[in-house]
Formats: C-alpha cells, sequence, structure tokens
C-alpha cells in the first residue's frame, strides 16, 4: 500500500500540467483522486486524467468549477463528498499567469489572476477545513511559484504578487488550522515545460536563458513537483507547517551575478 492509501484528495486545475502530474503521484500512492477542471474544453482532458488514475487501482471522479466562484467551490465539494467521501488532501493547484506588463495591465486580468491564484485559495481551504478540523486531521498543500519569493519577470506583475499574497495565506491558515492537526504548507516551482509555459519556451533563446539562469543547469518537471506534492501529504511531513518548499534547482537561493564569479 502507498503512503496515501485510500485518502481522498482534490486537486484543482488537475485536467493537465502540473496538476496532472499531482494527480497521478497521489493515485499512485494509493490516494481516489477528484480531479477538477473549469472549462468544457478541458473536459476530455480530465477524463482522461480520471482513466489513468483509475488504471492504478484507485477511485477517480472529475468535477468542473470555477475554483473563484463560491457557489461552483461549494457544489464541487458537494459532489466529492457524495462519490469519494470527506476531503482529506486538498491540493491548490489551479493558477494562471496573463502576460501584461504593468502599465498595460487591465483590471479584468488583475481581478481573475487574484480570483483564481489566491481567491481560490481561500474558498477551497475553508471548505476543506470545516471536515478536516472535526477529524482533527487533514493536509492542504497550495502550488505557487518562484514568484512567491522574487520578480521573477517584469510583465507579470499581478501573478507574482498573487503567489506572494498566497505564500502569506499560506502560513496564516497553518498557524490557525495546525491545533487541528492539518498541516498547511506549498511547493514553489521554478519553470516547468508544461502547456502554461509552451509558447515562451518555444523561442529557443528564452528557453537556454531559463536553462542556464538555473543552479542544476535544467528545468523542473511536473513529477519533481507531484514527487514534493506527496511528501507534504504524507505521514512522513507531519512537522512540517506553514513551509514553502521550493522545487527551484536552487533558483532562489542564488544572487544574479557575473559567471566568472561563479567560474573562478
Amino acid at each position: 500500500m502507498g503512503r496515501l492509501a485510500n485518502k481522498v484528495a482534490l486537486v484543482t486545475g488537475g485536467s493537465r500540467g502540473i496538476g496532472e502530474a499531482v494527480a497521478l503521484r497521489l493515485a499512485e500512492e494509493g490516494a481516489h483522486v477528484a480531479v477538477n477542471y473549469t472549462s468544457d474544453r478541458s473536459r476530455s482532458l480530465a477524463e482522461k486524467v480520471k482513466e489513468q488514475i483509475q488504471a492504478l487501482g484507485v477511485k477517480s471522479m472529475i468535477v468542473q468549477a470555477d475554483v473563484g466562484d463560491g457557489k461552483q467551490v461549494e457544489a464541487m465539494f458537494e459532489q466529492v463528498r457524495e462519490v469519494l467521501g470527506d476531503i482529506e488532501v486538498l491540493v491548490n493547484n489551479a493558477g494562471i499567469a496573463p502576460f501584461e506588463p504593468f502599465m498595460k495591465l487591465t483590471e479584468e486580468t488583475w481581478d481573475r489572476t487574484y480570483a483564481t491564484n489566491v481567491k481560490s485559495i481561500f474558498l477551497c481551504s475553508q471548505l476543506a477545513a470545516k471536515t478536516m478540523v472535526e477529524k482533527r486531521y487533514g493536509k492542504i498543500i497550495n502550488v505557487l511559484s518562484t514568484a512567491s519569493l522574487v520578480v521573477t519577470s517584469p510583465v507579470i506583475p499581478h501573478y507574482q504578487s498573487s503567489k506572494a499574497a498566497a505564500h502569506m495565506l499560506t502560513k496564516g491558515m497553518a498557524i490557525e488550522l495546525g491545533k487541528y492537526n492539518i498541516n498547511v504548507n506549498a511547493v514553489g516551482p521554478s519553470t516547468v515545460d508544461t502547456d502554461m509555459c509552451t509558447d515562451f519556451l518555444a523561442d529557443p533563446q528564452i528557453r537556454a536563458k531559463e536553462i542556464e539562469a538555473n543552479p542544476m543547469k535544467r528545468l523542473g518537471t511536473s513529477r519533481q513537483i507531484g514527487d514534493a506534492v506527496v511528501f507534504l501529504a504524507s505521514d512522513e511531513a507531519m512537522q512540517i507547517n506553514g513551509h514553502l518548499l521550493m522545487v527551484d534547482g536552487g533558483l532562489t537561493v542564488k544572487a544574479a551575478q557575473p559567471e566568472d564569479h561563479m567560474e573562478h
């Protein structure tokens, strides 16, 4: 049996990319996984993830909801409860990063980014915590970013500030919920080659610069993020709370410096 045998997990934005990898890793460890998706065009992707999960011998379901909308989140949790049971592991993975420089940033993009990247964590975590408090057990893991700590690009100030806000929300929830034996943590990926970054990384020069900037001289993978989430969801991490586990190859601990400082 895996480390998460028979636990009920929900992964928001689980139909592709990091969310898909997280959902599959949780299932590989024995969890029954609900896969959230947002739009009709993502339904077929979510169905494929569900089929892969079920092939591992555990239960799965897909559930559509805009996780920035309170009523839809409530309906989603009710559906998961009816089919799989109370959620014991919540992975707040849903996120967007529309590229708009500050002087061209629209109010609509700002609101949409914060609804998806911050408000969704509040809505989903509050509902999950209600049953977790009753059971005196629960794991909440938020998928954040290197942008939670440092400015990663000059054209996504709204994304960076939303991830920093989500980082502080993680800490605040950890303090309040810890006394109920609920662990609240986060993972912080650096650039991962998923569909969110497809256009960005399609430029060979940009890809090369991303790789060169990382101390490990490589991009991260979705599975590596899934591995970190599994660890934080497991009993091995019972005394870890309010922590942001960076899965970034050391990117956020390296100050920008001339290469000759590194070589000589």
